[in-house]
């Protein structure tokens, strides 16, 4: 079984990118499931029906949330009560489920804690959630902290069959499978890569001079990156990962392969 997962899909550049790229994975991968990260799919904030919708076709099947999942908070509701997205289990009242299970996988969206909306304490919810391993696990783990992936990492691994973090936008080299789970502290941002977070530099810049609240906003051209995690399993635990980026137009690249108890590799340099 192959799982891909992509990770904050940041407004149109972003989806331009998934539309480009992911046909043609899960053509030539042979993917089973494919799981992306919609909180900032409608210009960067939440998620509508119409973007919904378009990632839907591009080849999305499960998609996970984060702080951003109630931004658009009429349209969010709406497709949590459909079914059709998940929500983060932090939240103590919210509508929808923050997992999805059939006869193969169970994928779950999860926030961490440091600088995350105040909820349900995840490592306790989780710890209690699961208590073996009889199907592929996955974990999209929304954080900002990086100690708070690697400790919920440590907590799991021997249940979960992947936890990829998200949120920080920024793609990470420490791709790892151990125990059967395959772990990375962020699979990046896919959108825009040649300004801040896939946001128009000028409001970050603004706001970190004069430490007053700005607006963002995402530009329409940029340059732009497509990343995801690609899972081979034996339909429990991981055996195979590899880390995929593509920058605007050019070809699919996999900058790191990890198997069982190997950190990602690449060639030495000396």
């Amino acid at each position: 079984m192959n799982i891909l997962f992509i990770g904050d899909i940041v407004g149109k550049p972003g989806r331009k990118m998934v539309k480009r790229y992911l046909p043609m994975l899960k053509k030539e991968k042979k993917i089973d499931y494919v799981i992306g990260n919609y909180e900032n799919l409608a210009h960067g904030f939440g998620i509508t029906p119409k973007t919904f919708k378009e990632m839907k076709n591009a080849g999305i099947d499960i998609f996970t949330g984060g702080n951003h999942t109630f931004d658009k908070k009429k349209e969010a509701i709406e497709l949590l009560s459909a079914g059709e997205i998940l929500r983060p289990l932090n939240y103590f009242e919210a509508p929808g489920s923050w997992y999805y299970e059939d006869e193969n996988i169970i994928v779950i969206s999860a926030m961490g804690v440091c600088c995350m909306p105040y909820g349900k304490n995840p490592f306790i919810e989780l710890d209690n959630f699961l208590k073996e391993k009889k199907k592929f696990v996955f974990i999209d783990f929304h954080a900002e902290a990086t100690a708070e992936k690697r400790a919920i990492f440590h907590l799991l691994k021997k249940r979960a069959s992947a936890i990829i973090g998200t949120h920080t936008h920024v793609g990470t080299d420490d791709l790892e499978i151990d125990e059967g789970c395959c772990y990375l502290s962020d699979v990046g941002i896919t959108g825009c890569r040649d300004n801040v977070i896939g946001m128009k530099i000028d409001g970050p810049i603004a706001n970190m001079l004069t430490g007053l609240k700005q607006h963002y906003d995402v530009p329409d051209n940029c340059k732009s990156i497509f990343q995801a995690v690609l899972i081979e399993s034996d339909g429990i635990n991981a055996k195979k990962a590899y880390k995929l980026k593509a920058f605007d137009d050019s070809g699919i690249m996999i900058t790191q392969v990890a198997g069982e108890g190997e950190v990602g590799n690449g060639e030495i340099v000396k």
